[in-house]
C-alpha cells in the first residue's frame, strides 16, 4: 500500500501542477509558481543544501521523502530528485500530510 501523499503527488501531476527537475523547479521557484518543493532523500547534499536554500529565500516549504524511485513512480516517471508543487491547494495539502507523518 502507498503513502497518501503519494497517491496526491500523482493526482497532482496528472492536473498539471507539478515540476520536476531542478533546473526546472528552480525557473518555476524564481517566477513564484511553485508553492511546495519535495526532495528524494538519496539526491546528493549538494542539491538538497541548494534546494533547501532557495525553498528558504522563497519561503517555500521544502520535505524530504523517500528515494529518487518513489518519487518517479508517483508522478509516472522512472526517477526524480526534486518535484515542485504549483498549486496553492496541493501544496497546503501535501504540507498537512507530511506535518501528521513528522
Amino acid at each position: 500500500m502507498s503513502a497518501p501523499w503519494l497517491n496526491l503527488l500523482g493526482l497532482a501531476f496528472r492536473a498539471g501542477k507539478v515540476v520536476s527537475g531542478e533546473e526546472l523547479v528552480r525557473a518555476a521557484l524564481s517566477k513564484g509558481n511553485v508553492h511546495c518543493i519535495v526532495l528524494a532523500g538519496d539526491a546528493s547534499e549538494a542539491t538538497k543544501t541548494k534546494m533547501k536554500q532557495k525553498g528558504y529565500s522563497y519561503n517555500v516549504p521544502v520535505f524530504i521523502t523517500d528515494d529518487r524511485q518513489t518519487l518517479g513512480h508517483a508522478i509516472g516517471k522512472h526517477e526524480r530528485v526534486v518535484i515542485g508543487i504549483q498549486d496553492v491547494g496541493f501544496a497546503k495539502k501535501l504540507e498537512a500530510m507530511f506535518d501528521r507523518n513528522s
